[in-house]
C-alpha cells in the first residue's frame, strides 16, 4: 500500500488543479449556444470531454449539487449518464443543452439516477426535436421509457390539438434494455464511441437472485480518451475488469464517517428485527475512498474523478481533502473531486 504525505487542499485549489478547469470549463460553455443561429455558434472543440452535471449522492435535493448526471462530449456530440433530479438545469448552465441529446446510458433505475429522465424526453417532445433519442439501462429501462411517455401523453394530445403538432412521441423515444454480466460485453457503438458494459455490486448477491434488476458500469472509448463510470457499487472486480487501463475513471464515493455511522444504525436495526434497513443498503452498497483507490489502483488506471458523493457533515470532520487522503492511501495517480459544472 502506497504510504503518502499528507495532502490538504481547499475546494479553490483543487478545483484549480484539476485538469486545467478554467479553460476547459470556458470550453463546454462553448459546446453548444442554443439560442444562437447555427451559421453564430462556434464550432465544438474537437476531442473527449467530461462533463460532471450533478455530483450528489443518494436521493435528495440540494441548492449546491443536482443529482447524479454526466456527459461524454466527443467532438461536440454529448452522451449522457444518468439523468438525476437537476440534469436539464445542468445541461443548459453547461451550454451543452438538453435538446441535442439523443443517446442516455442509466446505470441503474434507482429514482437519483433517473428523476430528470420524463421531464428531458417531454421538453425535447415540446421544443420540436427532430432526431430520435434511445435510453439505454438495465432490465426495465425499456419499460421507464414507456412509462415515460405515459407521464406526458396528456400533455401530447393538448399541444396536438391546439398547437396542430403531428409527431408522434413513440417514434421518438426508444429504450432498450442491455444485457450485461460479469465480463465487459459491447452495448452500444457509432462513428464517435464505442461502450461497453458490465454488471456491478450495488445490488448484493442475496437480492440479485431474487430480482431482475441489475446496476451497471459503462466504458467509453474514443479516438483520444478512455473514460470509465463505475456506476454505484461497493468493491467489484467485475467493475476492476471494465476499467482496466483508462484514462479516467469516475466512480461514486462514502465518507468513511458516514459508512461507519451507517453500519451503527444497521446494527441497531437488525437487533429490533428489521435486517434489510436503508442503513444497511447504504453501508453495503457504496464505496469508501479506500475502495475507490483499490479499485482505481488494480484496474490501473490514470485518474480518479470522485461523484455520487457522499459526503459526511464537516462537524463531524469531514473535509473535501479526506476523501482524496482516503484515495490516496491506496493509489498514487490523480485525483479529483467532482464539483457540478467540472470539465475534465
Amino acid at each position: 500500500m502506497p504510504n503518502h504525505a499528507p495532502y490538504q487542499a481547499t475546494r479553490r485549489a483543487l478545483l484549480r488543479g484539476a485538469v486545467s478547469v478554467g479553460a476547459l470549463g470556458l470550453a463546454a460553455r462553448l459546446l453548444a449556444q442554443p439560442n444562437a443561429s447555427p451559421a453564430n455558434r462556434p464550432p465544438a472543440p474537437p476531442g473527449t470531454r467530461l462533463v460532471m452535471l450533478g455530483t450528489r449522492g443518494g436521493p435528495g435535493v440540494s441548492l449546491d449539487r443536482g443529482e447524479t448526471a454526466s456527459a461524454v462530449v466527443v467532438d461536440g456530440v454529448p452522451y449522457l449518464v444518468d439523468c438525476g433530479y437537476g440534469t436539464m438545469r445542468a445541461l443548459v448552465a453547461s451550454g451543452l443543452g438538453f435538446q441535442p441529446v439523443s443517446t442516455v446510458f442509466l446505470t441503474h433505475l434507482h429514482d437519483d439516477h433517473t428523476a430528470d429522465l420524463a421531464a428531458m424526453l417531454a421538453h425535447q417532445w415540446t421544443g420540436s426535436k427532430m432526431t430520435p433519442t434511445h435510453v439505454y439501462g438495465p432490465y426495465a429501462t425499456e419499460s421507464t421509457v414507456a412509462g415515460a411517455l405515459a407521464f406526458f401523453r396528456a400533455n401530447v394530445e393538448i399541444r396536438m390539438v391546439d398547437e396542430g403538432r403531428t409527431t408522434d412521441p413513440a417514434t421518438m423515444f426508444f429504450g432498450h434494455d442491455i444485457d450485461a454480466g460479469d465480463e465487459p460485453v459491447r452495448v452500444f457503438a457509432d462513428e464517435r464511441v464505442v461502450v461497453t458494459a458490465a454488471t456491478n455490486t450495488h445490488y448484493p448477491e442475496r437480492f440479485v437472485a431474487r430480482m431482475r434488476h441489475r446496476s451497471l458500469g459503462y466504458r467509453f472509448e474514443t479516438a483520444t480518451r478512455s473514460i470509465c463510470f463505475a456506476g454505484d457499487t461497493a468493491y467489484s472486480e467485475n467493475v476492476v475488469r471494465l476499467a482496466r487501463g483508462a484514462d479516467v475513471f469516475v466512480c461514486e464515493v462514502m465518507d468513511h464517517r458516514t459508512y461507519e455511522s451507517n453500519m451503527a444504525r444497521a446494527r441497531e436495526q437488525a437487533e429490533a428485527g428489521r435486517e434489510e434497513n436503508i442503513f444497511r443498503h447504504v453501508a453495503e452498497t457504496h464505496s469508501t475512498p479506500a475502495i475507490v483507490g483499490r479499485m482505481a489502483r488494480e484496474a490501473a488506471v490514470e485518474t480518479v474523478v470522485l461523484n455520487h458523493q457522499l459526503r459526511g457533515q464537516a462537524s463531524q470532520g469531514f473535509t473535501i481533502s479526506s476523501f482524496i487522503d482516503g484515495v490516496r492511501s491506496e493509489f498514487d495517480g490523480q485525483v479529483i473531486v467532482g464539483e457540478d459544472q467540472l470539465v475534465i
